[in-house]
């Protein structure tokens, strides 16, 4: 098996940057100096790796992606140095894009085991976990977390700075502004439908633990109590994934979003 990397002729890359073994680097590629990938990466034909960059092992990257550009804010300095960090086994698909962090020193990142679909973009300073799905055209402004196994339907909006717990799920053509906690689905804007009960399925959580969830939210969001006694009640005699959802909850600093629709505290 060959170890050093393939690139096509027609590719341009800069004799600084570090290709690992294996990799695969198509016709009409730019990967700038400062660029580190790992081993076993496709970079596919006119894709764009520029700025501080570090891609780990086994990524694929998709026709015309952008991963590294500078970031879209007007108060970024382009004399600071920034940067992104991407784990490994992502596809990252046609045109999707990546920008790097805003203020000097600062990373964007993306974990492992990630699909990037078509158009989507990551902003500057997101903390993207491992197994997000970010379906075609989702866009996540500055400072967006989305945490692990999360699903993020096509043409949706996330604000700057919000944040979308472990496995939850926004809904196609939904917009937030505040936080969506771990487990639930979120719909229309600033909405909470009910809990990712295929998404909690898929990820091996227990029907007792489902079972918990779904009081929580009943108490959370169906109850009509002071937010805080609900918080303390939860937290009492809470299970693990229940006391992950009070924890992001107590943290938030945008506030949650609210209770929508005629759900009962179950959804698909």
């Amino acid at each position: 098996m060959q170890e050093t990397p393939q690139v096509h002729p027609e590719a341009i890359v800069h004799p600084g940057a570090k290709l690992g073994p294996r990799s695969r680097v198509g016709p009409w590629v730019l990967i700038d100096e400062h660029v580190t990938i790992g081993a076993d990466c496709e970079i596919r034909a006119h894709a764009v790796i520029t700025g501080r960059v570090v891609i780990g092992d086994g990524n694929q990257i998709g026709y015309g992606a952008v991963i590294g550009s500078e970031p879209q804010d007007l108060s970024f300095d382009p004399a600071s140095i920034s940067g992104v960090v991407i784990g490994d086994r992502n596809v990252i698909r046609e045109h999707a894009t990546i920008h790097r962090g805003t203020k000097p020193g600062t990373e964007t990142r993306v974990g492992s085991g990630c699909f990037i679909m078509a158009e989507a973009h990551v902003g500057h300073n997101c903390a993207i976990g491992n197994r997000v799905i970010l379906a075609n055209n989702a866009l996540c402004a500055g400072y967006v977390e989305i945490g692990d196994g999360a699903f993020i339907s096509g043409n949706t909006v996330i604000h700057q700075f919000s944040r979308v717990g472990r496995l939850a799920m926004l809904r196609g053509g939904s917009r937030i502004s505040k936080d969506l906690p771990s487990f639930m689905i979120g719909d229309s804007t600033n909405r909470v439908r009910g809990l990712n009960v295929v998404g909690m399925r898929r990820a091996g959580i227990a029907p007792g633990v489902r079972l918990e969830l779904k009081r929580a939210f009943k108490a959370l969001f169906l109850s009509g109590r002071p937010l805080p006694s609900v918080l303390a009640e939860l937290e009492a005699g809470a299970c693990a994934e229940v006391g992950e959802v009070v924890a992001f909850v107590r943290s938030s600093k945008r506030g949650i979003v609210a209770y929508h629709g005629d759900a009962d505290g179950e959804d698909g």
